[in-house]
């Protein structure tokens, strides 16, 4: 271990580094306070001996927010605005920690999300790849997600490349995150320049299906004052047995601290993602079910690009040990664009042979965001007891150009496909004889050109809050906060302008009862709400765009009547912290009730803006369990699993009363496990479950298409030949599972889990 002699760079104090021995095996006797030791009363003429101190530290490129010794378990959020420790906060707050995150081998959120409790993918409307989807208890949290703090501008891909940890809020969080957050928000922490030493950590991975992937972490500190952190990124690798479908990443993450003075800390971000994929749709569904072995269809022009710019600046002055104000500023610019190839099972007129017919789907998004947040820290003694009150003002500028693309085939049709009573010109994997095509995969020769903006999209909104956590005594804590959005919309849409202009009102009470030292129990209520058409990234009702009832006038009139979506969440819940704060193990149960929700009108087959304003309303009731950290000294782990149960209570269309919602299994669960059988050698795994779900747009009820549940094993084995040379094998999906992750409403394209696959990494610290 490395000896620390500096404080690394942080809006906050950093967690204590300080170690204590591990106690080994794990019994019901963890759940018993600790015994206290019995003091001797002092003889004066005895000698005393004392036990030697042992005092280690870190490594520079540590996490400052894991607990030491215990790389598994976050000990405090990256976001300031959280005062309290993860293992005191009235919350289910669920953080993926550097270490894990480079033990499981996964690199893109999407994949790092989809493996934990109470989280599901999902699809987008015509097959909408903006970027990642991800639904948390049940609710959509696409565009919920936040850098350090604060919302990331656009719908895109995310890497991980750049990333200090992940934490995931369950249930609405709207005090904190804004408009939004009706099921909750994951907050990236990026990696921060640090005064504390230089150094630099190359790393370079292989592996099967052509996977390369070279990532560099370098930290120079110039002087005692400033310092900058670099992280760069070049990554390729085909989707795993289905080449030519590919993924490519290119990435810089750019670091400046300025220590201005004692008080004052300026420092400068800047981040830059260049994704280009050829995506692989998956499969479709044939009389219930996914049709099993299908070959890659995706055509050579086929694409998926997204390029991702942002600036940052963050200021922190401390006017003493009880008042702190800083400042968050960022400008963001997305670039995203796709054309992609699905696949659908037909009927072929001219022989009457079961098929499968091609589809296109594309569209284009420019997105400009700008946003500034101010929080002023204050911690007072008021009656005796100890206030931590944060004030916060919040400005944010938010705008979306969608629009798509003109592609043709020079592919003359080769079937005929009839879909109830509709008979088209298609093209299929087969001819009108039913002999498979030749190069599949160059056969639609597309050509492509930009087409016209569809919407324009702008949001603008003032934000403040006041949050206060109460130290009552030293067992029980209070929390309170308040939060007001002001926000201007506006949407231009098929030649028409929707303007609303309102207020979100968003509220959140937590306590925590310490009944022993290292356990409590808390109770947490919090809101969130949303308003019509809240979401950038679609032109129609049914995935959360823009909902109208009539056209023309009338739509624009009915459009300001609409009132904000709400969602509350009740959550009753304990956490301990075990093996001397090594280990934290949690445990909620949480009701979840959404209402006032826009729905698809019944009557409109394809999805479009025409809908019925808050008619919905949907509740999600649930149990999660969680651990993380040291289970001994040489076990450790991460483990989650949510039980949730949901049910449509209100709708437009009656006959959905009562039934479950869409995109949501019943149960879901992760177990990672790293056994240490040696100071060098390290070997583990992560088993992953869910159980089954429907198709369907995000909050709606059920569809007809059953996404099957999976069990999924994937094994790392790591080992350290010196102070500065080590390797990591990672083998995923191991029994080479065929999984799906989510289908399309119509079921016309389903996601498939990727197959087996090999990833040797080799990491160097200079």
């Amino acid at each position: 271990m490395k000896t620390l002699v500096k404080r690394p760079t942080s809006l906050r104090a950093t967690p204590t580094l300080s170690r204590s021995t591990l106690t080994l095996g794990v019994s019901t006797a963890l759940l018993l306070p600790l015994t206290a030791q019995a003091q001797a009363q002092a003889d004066e003429a005895k000698e005393t001996t004392l036990k030697p101190v042992v005092v280690t530290g870190r490594a520079p490129d540590h996490n400052p927010y894991s607990e030491a010794g215990a790389p598994y378990k976050a000990k405090q959020s990256g976001d300031e605005r959280r005062v309290k420790p993860l293992a005191e906060t009235p919350a289910t707050i669920t953080v993926l920690t550097r270490q894990q995150l480079q033990d499981t081998g996964r690199t893109d959120l999407r994949d790092i999300l989809r493996a934990q409790p109470g989280i599901t993918l999902g699809t987008g409307e015509n097959g909408n790849a903006f970027g990642d989807r991800y639904i948390i208890r049940g609710q959509e949290a696409r565009s919920d997600v936040f850098v350090d703090g604060l919302r990331d501008p656009g719908m895109t891909v995310r890497e991980s490349f750049a990333t200090e940890q992940i934490e995931i809020t369950k249930g609405p969080s709207a005090t904190f995150a804004g408009r939004g957050a009706t099921g909750g928000a994951v907050n990236s922490v990026t990696k921060q320049a640090t005064t504390v030493a230089d150094f630099t950590k190359l790393s370079v991975g292989l592996g099967s299906d052509d996977h390369r992937r070279l990532t560099l972490d370098a930290n120079h500190a110039f002087s005692d004052d400033t310092a900058l952190r670099v992280n760069l990124l070049e990554s390729y690798e085909d989707v795993p047995d289905r080449s030519p479908a590919f993924r490519s990443r290119n990435g810089v993450a750019l670091s400046l601290t300025h220590h201005v003075t004692s008080q004052l800390t300026v420092t400068t971000d800047y981040y830059h993602l260049k994704t280009k994929d050829r995506p692989d749709l998956g499969t479709w569904y044939e009389n219930g079910k996914p049709v099993k072995k299908i070959p890659v269809y995706a055509q050579a022009e086929d694409f998926l690009e997204s390029s991702i710019d942002t600036f940052t600046v963050r200021a922190a002055y401390r006017f003493d040990d009880t008042t702190k104000l800083s400042n968050l500023t960022r400008y963001g610019t997305t670039e995203n664009g796709y054309v992609v190839t699905s696949a659908s099972g037909g009927s072929n007129l001219v022989t009457p042979v079961s098929i499968a017919a091609f589809a296109r789907h594309n569209g284009w998004q420019e997105v400009e965001y700008f946003a500034n947040q101010t929080n002023l820290e204050l911690e007072r003694v008021l009656g005796g007891m100890k206030h931590t009150m944060l004030f916060s003002v919040e400005l944010s500028n938010h705008k979306v150009t969608n629009g798509g693309f003109n592609v043709t085939t020079a592919t003359p049709t080769n079937c005929q496909t009839v879909r109830g009573s509709t008979i088209s010109n298609a093209h299929c994997f087969v001819s009108a004889t039913g002999v498979p095509v030749a190069d599949l995969n160059s056969f639609l020769k597309y050509t492509v050109t930009r087409g016209a903006v569809k919407s324009d999209w702008n949001t603008k909104t003032l934000a403040v809050s006041a949050m206060d956590t109460v130290d009552v005594t030293d067992k029980l804590a209070l929390s309170g906060g308040l939060r007001v959005d002001r926000f201007d919309y506006s949407n231009l849409n098929g030649g028409l302008k929707y303007k609303l202009m309102d207020n979100l009102f968003n509220a959140q009470v937590g306590a925590v009862y310490k009944f022993l030292p290292y356990a409590n129990v808390y109770a947490n209520l919090s809101t969130a709400s949303d308003f019509n058409g809240g979401e950038s990234d679609v032109t129609n009702c049914g995935y959360g765009g823009l909902c109208l009832v009539g056209s023309g006038e009338t739509a624009i009139s009915t459009f300001t009547q609409s009132k904000p979506e709400k969602s509350t969440n009740i959550e009753l819940g304990s956490k301990w912290e075990l093996m001397e704060g090594k280990l934290l193990a949690t445990g909620a149960l949480f009701q979840v009730r959404k209402r006032d929700i826009m729905e698809n009108n019944s009557t409109v087959t394809n999805y479009s803006l025409n809908g019925t304003l808050n008619t919905g309303s949907y509740k999600v009731e649930g149990i999660e369990l969680g651990l993380a950290g040291n289970i001994t000294s040489q076990l450790s782990a991460h483990a989650g699993f949510a039980l949730m149960d949901s049910e449509i209570t209100k709708s437009v269309i009656a006959s959905n009363v009562g039934k479950e919602l869409a995109n949501l299994p019943k149960k879901t669960a992760s177990i990672l496990l790293s056994y240490k059988f040696t100071p060098k050698f390290n070997f583990g795994g992560t088993l992953t479950h869910q159980s089954s779900k429907f198709s369907g747009s995000p909050e709606s009820a059920a569809g007809n298409f059953k996404v099957p549940g999976y069990n999924t094993l994937d094994l790392f084995a790591s080992y350290k030949f010196n102070r500065q040379l080590s390797a990591r094998v990672n083998v995923n999906n191991v029994f080479d599972k065929e999984y799906y992750l989510a289908t399309y409403t119509a079921g016309k394209f389903t996601y498939m889990g990727d197959a087996r696959n090999i990833r040797a990494t080799l990491n160097y610290d200079f």
